[in-house]
């Protein structure tokens, strides 16, 4: 399932998602994955929780490659349940534009490996009404 996380800037998504993140590692079989542009703001993250910065990846760029590189990270461990990708729209140039494909994409990851993905979207939800909410979770 493919989880959505929306709202403007400085209201409070990103501590929603650690939040999230610090209670699904608790009960948790499996592995979860925090990714973000940056460690900023990431010293509430639960030390069992993998966070990945994209910083250190700086060769991924496109919206393909993003996805190659969640591919690659599961098929690197079969035991990830759950990947927060925080502040999507900053992560290797996926727009709103393009966030409809990005999260076919995604649902396509999910469902095939059995993953929950949670996104945090710097958008109000009337600029994602494009997008057919019937197929994901829209949190807020």
């Amino acid at each position: 399932m493919v989880n959505l996380i929306t709202g403007p800037r400085g209201s409070g998504k990103t501590q929603q998602m650690i939040e999230l993140a610090n209670e699904k590692v608790k009960t948790s079989n499996g592995n979860v994955v925090f990714i973000k542009k940056s460690h900023k703001d990431t010293y509430t993250v639960d030390f069992n929780i993998r966070a990945i910065r994209m910083a250190d990846y700086p060769d991924i760029l496109t919206l393909e490659e993003f996805v190659g590189f969640l591919y690659g990270m599961v098929a690197g461990n079969h035991d990830i349940e759950t990947i927060f990708i925080d502040s999507v729209l900053k992560q290797a140039n996926i727009t709103l534009e393009s966030l409809p494909v990005f999260l076919q994409k995604l649902n396509k990851i999910s469902s095939e490996n059995n993953i929950d993905f949670y996104l945090s979207i710097g958008a109000d939800k009337n600029e994602i009404s494009d997008i057919d909410s019937s197929d994901y979770n829209v949190i807020s």
